[in-house]
């Protein structure tokens, strides 16, 4: 079996164990810190330097469409990922593909973004490209999300 997947007798892959280590160390940082907003949107952008060429194109496109369209949403890293919160939650977050050797990177909203829409919505989102339509339909969720 290759290392990478995940089955009850090996328990998490080591990507998993090295997100919940990144995590660990931000809550450590953040609680041993009082980390201003400043300091949270340096991690991300150091985190968004550190991925591959595709995927940190993606997250410098997602950044900006948050910056623009969710100013009061906090940058920060969350399991070692793009993130931005409101009052210290997560409201939306970026998935790379190359943190879990995926085919796509993800787009996810946690249970404090405000999509609700009947007994069922989605909340991620697969991003393979940023084109006009993905902007405007990015837009429109963190909108929806933070309003």
């Amino acid at each position: 079996m290759a290392a990478t997947e995940n089955t009850a007798q090996e328990g998490f892959t080591a990507e998993e164990r090295e997100a919940m280590k990144e995590r660990a160390k931000e809550v450590r940082g953040t609680r041993a810190k009082g980390r201003a907003k400043a300091d949270g949107e340096a991690d991300l952008l150091a985190k968004i330097a550190e991925m591959d060429d595709a995927d940190r194109a993606l997250a410098e496109g997602v950044h900006a469409l948050v910056k623009k369209a969710a100013p009061d949403l906090a940058p920060k890293t969350w399991y070692g990922m793009p993130a931005y919160a409101r009052d210290g939650k997560v409201v939306v977050f970026f998935q790379s593909a190359g943190k879990f050797k995926a085919r796509y990177a993800t787009l996810g909203f946690n249970d404090s973004a405000a999509l609700d829409d009947g007994a069922m919505w989605p909340t991620a989102f697969a991003l393979t490209a940023l084109t006009p339509a993905t902007e405007s339909l990015i837009t429109t969720l963190l909108t929806r999300a933070t309003s």
